[in-house]
């Protein structure tokens, strides 16, 4: 069983920065994956990014490339995202989630098998 918490969230001008923390407990192997997803209002649950729990690779969106980065810290068990140069479209709850299954990586929601309850990201132009 893992069990996935966030934080970190809240409000932020247009331009500027946010880190969110996925801190993870239970036990957590190499070859786990742990993405941030985002939801906004109306629309699908849709994949930001995901690390290898080892760190070995991570994998982005092409909306959020360049602007954020996940990095993991296996010693405090979390995983974070660091948005910058965030956008009114980046506004979403944001959770994270573990992919449990040996394998490659996915972008899909159905290969998760725990998620957070998320954390509200809002940004204002």
């Amino acid at each position: 069983q893992v069990q996935l918490v966030e934080s970190g969230g809240g409000s932020v001008q247009a331009g500027g920065s946010l880190r969110l923390s996925c801190a993870a407990s239970g036990r957590m192997l190499g070859y786990y994956y742990v993405a941030w997803f985002r939801q906004a209002p109306g629309k699908e649950r849709e994949f930001v990014g995901t690390i290898n729990w080892s760190g070995y690779s991570s994998y982005y969106a092409d909306s959020v490339k360049g602007r954020f980065t996940i990095s993991r810290d296996t010693a405090e068990k979390t995983v974070t995202l660091q948005m910058n140069m965030l956008k009114p479209e980046d506004t979403a709850v944001y959770y994270c989630a573990c992919d449990t299954d040996y394998g490659a990586w996915s972008r899909s929601v159905h290969d998760y098998d725990y998620w957070g309850q998320g954390t509200q990201v809002t940004v204002s132009s």
